[in-house]
């Protein structure tokens, strides 16, 4: 919690020379000291529009000509619950709602699309060997995919890397898990996964993947290996 305080006041004292005393216009760089002011509100921006594009830059502006006024109408203790609460609580209802139209109008556009009760929408594109499907969270499978985000943009290409997946069924995320389950060995399939059944409001840094984001997978199971109990399957040949 205490973090999260120190954070606001930094970004707010980081840049200060980002807005004008008027909170419009440009600022006139005259000095080292106004450019390294400019860079710091500049990168400033930059975060806080990748983190929610529709904040108000004027509202931004004014906390931070307030904050070195020492007029700030809001206390420290009063900003950090605000502002947690925000995060923690109005952005993510926000994004599930997006996310809940996006899906709905993938399957409501596109019949070949089906939901199930997680939100996972999907299309069987080629239906494998039914007599080998995975099921238990035990059971040993072989995958190609790609990874998309919703404006199309490849996050992970097994095909571009050379590289296959090999895990259990129960260590897949439980949206690629449902999905596989779908299909036999050989199948493929599409789908789309809502970010409560992939990397949720974490995201994953390695990837790419930023927070509650909604992904498109397209899978292919290489292989599946049921373990029965007696043994252990490998897949590693």
């Amino acid at each position: 919690m205490r973090r999260s305080a120190i954070l606001l006041a930094a970004l707010a004292a980081l840049a200060a020379g980002a807005c004008s005393k008027h909170g419009g216009g440009s600022a006139r760089i005259a000095s080292d000291s106004d450019s390294v002011a400019y860079i710091l509100g500049m990168n400033m921006g930059l975060t806080l529009q990748r983190m929610d594009s529709t904040l108000n830059v004027e509202a931004v502006c004014a906390g931070i000509r307030e904050a070195f006024a020492g007029t700030t109408r809001l206390t420290m203790e009063e900003a950090k619950a605000y502002y947690l609460r925000y995060m923690n609580h109005t952005l993510p209802e926000r994004a599930r709602a997006h996310e809940e139209e996006f899906l709905a109008e993938v399957a409501r556009t596109n019949r070949s699309f089906a939901r199930t009760e997680s939100g996972v929408t999907y299309r069987v594109a080629e239906v494998g060997d039914q007599e080998l499907l995975p099921e238990r969270t035990t059971d040993s499978v072989a995958l190609r995919w790609v990874i998309r985000t919703t404006d199309g943009t490849v996050r992970y290409s097994s095909y571009e890397r050379g590289d296959t997946l090999r895990t259990t069924l129960g260590e897949l995320l439980p949206g690629v898990r449902e999905s596989v389950k779908f299909i036999g060995k050989g199948g493929r399939i599409e789908t789309w996964l809502p970010a409560a059944e992939a990397y949720g409001a974490g995201g994953d840094a390695t990837l790419g993947i930023g927070p509650n984001a909604t992904l498109r997978y397209e899978i292919e199971l290489v292989d599946v290996g049921r373990n029965t109990g007696r043994k252990r399957v490998d897949l590693r040949r």
